[in-house]
């Protein structure tokens, strides 16, 4: 049986929207933190300075709310059928997120996951510090990350899509066969060879 992947971003792919945006609205900063964001997700800004800025935003925030935020988020449309429709065509779905594990953990389950890899809030007695770590850090942590998985997993190129909306998942495409680039930024499409533009993820399933 010939193993296949399939790779998404969580933030405005899998998830309607920024979980950094949802937290700095709690504390009513969002469109200080949006601002850093829009400009990170069209490659004006280093991701790793881009993301460690925002955070240090949310020092403070209590571990709780943080999670009772996560596990408010609203999922994209056509989420949970892709990700069965991808898995019944025997695909591996794994999610890929500059975001965070307070989220990705929890929309794993949710959703029927196979992995998913994300950041992680530092917190002391359970209150944000305003510093961030983890495995999606930088500009290339998405590709080298994919990269490690297809070796692992035994997956060929031709057998991997990346699914993504901002820069951030610009260093997947060089590693799969099916670069899609869902209702994207203008840096994605320009290196997509599917780009969808309505906020339904079941579409993706009409190019597979």
């Amino acid at each position: 049986m010939t193993n296949k992947l399939a790779v998404f971003d969580f933030d405005s792919t899998l998830m309607d929207g920024e979980t950094l945006e949802f937290f700095a609205e709690a504390i009513g900063i969002r469109e200080k933190v949006k601002s850093i964001t829009d400009r990170a997700m069209r490659g004006e800004l280093d991701f790793f300075e881009s993301l460690t800025e925002r955070v240090s935003f949310l020092k403070g925030l209590h571990v709780e709310k943080v999670d009772k935020i996560c596990k408010n988020l609203p999922l994209m449309p056509g989420a949970k059928e892709v990700v069965s429709g991808l898995q019944t065509l025997g695909y591996k779905v794994v999610c890929f997120s500059g975001g965070f594990r307070n989220a990705t953990t929890y929309f794993a389950d949710i959703l029927g996951l196979d992995g998913e890899f994300a950041n992680i809030l530092h917190s002391k007695n359970e209150i944000l510090t305003g510093q961030v770590g983890g495995e999606m850090m930088f500009n290339d942590s998405k590709g080298q990350m994919l990269l490690r998985l297809q070796k692992l997993l035994n997956v060929s190129y031709e057998n991997t899509i990346a699914v993504g909306d901002g820069a951030n998942d610009l260093s997947m495409f060089k590693y799969a066969s099916k670069r899609i680039a869902f209702c994207a930024k203008p840096i994605l499409r320009e290196n997509a060879n599917i780009c969808i533009d309505e906020k339904d993820l079941s579409k993706i399933l009409n190019y597979i």
